[in-house]
Formats: C-alpha cells, structure tokens, sequence
C-alpha cells in the first residue's frame, strides 16, 4: 500500500503528456478504458484523469484501482457514470475481463526494490489492450516536477522529463524524481547521469536567455541537446511546457542495455 499522499492537480502534467501522446488510440479505440491504479487515500486523481481524457474522448472510462479495501471504500461517493474504483493490484481487475487502453501507476513503485521494477512492468503491461499504453513516474507532492515512462506491450519506449520552468534552478534537480528503474543510477557511467550532466551544461549554455524568461532558456537548453545528438523526440510545443521526451534507449540502465 502506497502512503496514499493525493493533492488536486498533482499529476496534471503527466495528464496532459498522456491526453496529447495518445490521442490518436484514445480515438480509434472501441474500448477506451483508462485505469489510475494506486490512486491514493482521495481520489482526486481519477476524477481528474477522466476530465482530461474526455477532452480527447467524450466516452473515454477510468478505473480507480486501490489495494486497500478502506480507500475503495472512501471513493465510491465520487463514482458516476464514466468513473468506478475496485479492489486490486498489479492484476488490474476491471469488471468484465476488460484490457486497458491505458494504464497510470504514479508513485507507486518507489517503496518497492529496484529489482522488482521490470517484473512489474512485466505485468502490468500484459494487462493492456492491443495499442495500449503504460506510464509510470514520480512526482513531488504538487506537481513541480515529474519524470515518468511510457511502456508499449513490447517494453519502455520513451522517459518524459516535467517541470514547472519558473520553479527550476537546474535541470538536473529532476533527479530527485526520477523513477525507481532510474533513481539509483544517478551516478557517473550511467546513461542518465549523463543526460542529466548535458542537460546542465546546454542549461547553463543558455543562460543568456534567461532575460526573456525560463521558457525561452529550457526551449534553447532542449534544442542545443536534440542538436548534440541525444535523441529528444517531441518538439517546441511540447518544451513550452517545460517538457522533454527522450527516447528509453538513451537513459536505460546500462547492465540493462
């Protein structure tokens, strides 16, 4: 059981990567069910994560799933048409043997082993429907900042890095969130500590920029790492939002490559 820590609005931008990098099997899908699995002691999450996914698909469902029959319990008053919440784990029961298009687990796997991760990741993608998607980070307790990845049936395909610009005094700060697959290998010879020491240097390269303000200078940082041959795979309308998404390869753990 995760300590259940659920503030309104914490994963918005999580929400808004998810609502814009799979839109298009959010619309083609005849099944769109999307689970919110260890939301917490509130279900704040889930009531938001239906509001963003209707805005791509106005019958787009989501499942609370909780593993604590007490939270489950607390949530049914915000059940209504489109939102239900039921006992569960990594299993991801959905009533009626249905597959989720989408599967969000936020900070659920930081108390477990780093050992564990890919067994979980395992798992949980074999609960996904065909062109499904499983995403799966940390954030801090309002959101700021946020790393997350985003696994296909076949494994991890990309890791987003996500903050709030005007709160960021260096990129690498994100490292404090990053994911249980990465938060230990933060350290000098592994892919994301290198990532991290380029996204500093193209940080501080930028500096200039900051006159114009924090936008700006992570728009020109971000540029200056795609330009230096780190493989970022969305563009300008994706770093106004103090975004960057990179392809797994680049950041994997290296005993893992």
């Amino acid at each position: 059981m995760t300590r259940g820590t659920t503030n309104p609005n914490r994963l918005r931008r999580m929400d808004r990567w998810i609502a814009a990098a799979h839109a298009a099997e959010l619309r083609r899908s005849p099944d769109p069910v999307a689970v919110d699995l260890g939301y917490g002691a509130a279900p704040w999450t889930a009531v938001e994560l239906l509001g963003r996914l209707r805005r791509v698909r106005p019958d787009a469902r989501v499942v609370g799933v909780e593993i604590d029959p007490a939270r489950v319990a607390a949530a049914q008053p915000y059940a209504r048409d489109g939102l239900t919440f039921v006992h569960g784990g990594f299993e991801v029961p959905l009533p009626g043997g249905h597959r989720p298009l989408l599967i969000r687990a936020a900070n659920v796997l930081r108390q477990y082993d780093e050992s564990e991760v890919h067994a979980v990741w395992a798992r949980l993608r074999t609960r996904l429907a065909p062109g499904g998607l499983l995403v799966e980070g940390t954030c801090d307790e309002i959101g700021r900042r946020h790393v997350w990845v985003a696994l296909g049936p076949e494994g991890p395909r990309t890791v987003t890095f996500a903050t709030r610009l005007g709160s960021l005094e260096r990129p690498s700060d994100l490292a404090e969130r990053l994911p249980k697959a990465l938060i230990h290998r933060n350290v000098p010879g592994e892919p994301v500590h290198a990532f991290l020491t380029a996204f500093d240097r193209a940080w501080a390269a930028a500096a200039p920029l900051s006159a114009l303000g924090a936008r700006q200078r992570w728009i020109r940082a971000v540029r200056d790492l795609r330009e230096a041959g780190w493989p970022v795979l969305d563009g300008p309308a994706r770093w106004r939002q103090g975004e960057i998404t990179l392809a797994w390869d680049a950041v994997a753990p290296a005993a893992g490559r």
